[in-house]
């Protein structure tokens, strides 16, 4: 592991300005982030680079609903809008796809009332889907425009068709942030270890290995891991910052178009990839014996789909996947600084919308670390998220 038990650079200079705990697309796009910008950076991942949530299958970017708006949302908006440029300059400067398309969604109505709703936010989204001279539509339909997708079965009171929600193929994403990062010298991304204890006093991280780093700021973007590494830097909790809620997903090999919205139905997920590809997902269970195990839960959920798209019916499965995803108490993600140690910040809690999020938030966390104001949602900051789980 190069240069990992150099304490410093100098005496009194840190051996990085930034280190970022965690290989997933919250951390790589924090280090990438600050790499172009000319910190020094050094990223360290326990496993390898996306083997936790961020190395799953579905990679649907889909947007909340249009009423009620707020900040959350607003930021949401925003950031599902801005990460089509983002994606588009990180595939011409690495060559490399990330799988995205600004596909859409399809929801289907269960009942009559969710059309007149539905109707509802239809209108919602005409004054608040609108980005400079783009606008994004969401319209309530009689019948799916493609035959099938989904099943007539599931549209028998209409569907909704909205034109902000995208996908990307998540490992391809992390491939193509891994890429770019390599090439900045500044950056080193070291796998196979991750930060054992922080000393937030003395500016120092303690490895798996037994080594020591000094670093100028810290970021903790390790997923389910954050939690119990923030636990011990400050006042007990009455309850833990954050927990994991184990998801399962399949990948399907079905002719296709690629270019098919997201379908979106309670729960379930269908989405179209290139290459012939469908994945499926996801579960959300909080109770489990195997982390990583699927099981007859994603059976299920592979037969909800198969009756939701019948093009689907006969599409052999390829790969199945199950892993934790981190969800922090505030249920929304937990980011920006430590309230108790201004040189360690955080960016996990994402949970199911990490992948939409994290290119926006990683700029927000790097404003505030270079002496700005974290331009996030009130509920998205840690002290809001401590001030959830309460002290003891």
């Amino acid at each position: 592991m190069a240069d990992a038990d150099n304490r410093a650079k100098a005496a009194g200079q840190p051996a990085v300005d930034l280190l970022v705990a965690g290989g997933g697309v919250m951390g790589l796009w924090t280090a990438l982030r600050a790499a172009r910008e000319g910190l020094s950076v050094r990223l360290v991942e326990r496993s390898r680079i996306g083997a936790g949530a961020s190395g799953g299958l579905l990679g649907a970017l889909m947007p909340h609903l249009p009423d009620r708006w707020n900040a959350k949302k607003a930021f949401q908006f925003e950031a599902l809008v801005s990460l089509e440029e983002d994606v588009a300059a990180l595939e011409a400067e690495t060559g490399l796809s990330t799988g995205y398309r600004r596909a859409g969604r399809l929801i289907p109505l269960a009942r009559p009332h969710n059309r007149t709703i539905a109707l509802g936010h239809a209108r919602d989204a005409l004054s608040v889907w609108n980005a400079g001279e783009r606008a994004f539509a969401f319209e309530v339909l009689d019948a799916a425009p493609v035959a099938g997708w989904p099943s007539e079965e599931a549209t028998e009171c209409g569907l909704v068709r909205e034109q902000l929600s995208a996908r990307l193929a998540p490992r391809a994403l992390l491939a193509a942030l891994r890429a770019a990062l390599a090439r900045l010298p500044n950056a080193t991304i070291v796998e196979g270890t991750g930060i054992a204890a922080l000393h937030p006093a003395a500016a120092l991280a303690r490895l798996d290995d037994g080594s020591s780093l000094a670093f100028g700021n810290c970021v903790l973007a390790a997923g389910v891991e954050t939690f119990a590494l923030v636990a011990p830097l400050g006042p007990p909790l009455a309850r833990p910052s954050g927990m994991g809620v184990k998801g399962q997903a399949a990948l399907l090999r079905a002719s296709i178009d690629p270019a098919l919205p997201v379908i979106f139905a309670d729960g379930l997920y269908i989405v179209p990839h290139e290459g012939g590809f469908v994945a499926i997902g996801s579960t959300s269970e909080t109770d489990f014996a195997d982390a990583t195990g699927t099981d007859g839960l994603l059976d299920a959920l592979v037969e909800k789909a198969r009756r939701m798209a019948p093009a689907l019916a006969d599409a052999p499965v390829v790969e199945r996947w199950a892993g934790l995803r981190p969800k922090a108490i505030g249920r929304e993600p937990m980011v920006g600084r430590h309230p108790e140690h201004a040189n360690i910040s955080l960016m996990t809690g994402g949970f199911k919308v990490s992948f939409g999020l994290a290119h926006e938030l990683a700029r927000a966390v790097l404003d505030e670390i270079k002496g700005g104001t974290l331009d996030v949602p009130p509920s998205f900051t840690v002290p809001a998220h401590f001030e959830e789980a309460g002290r003891v």
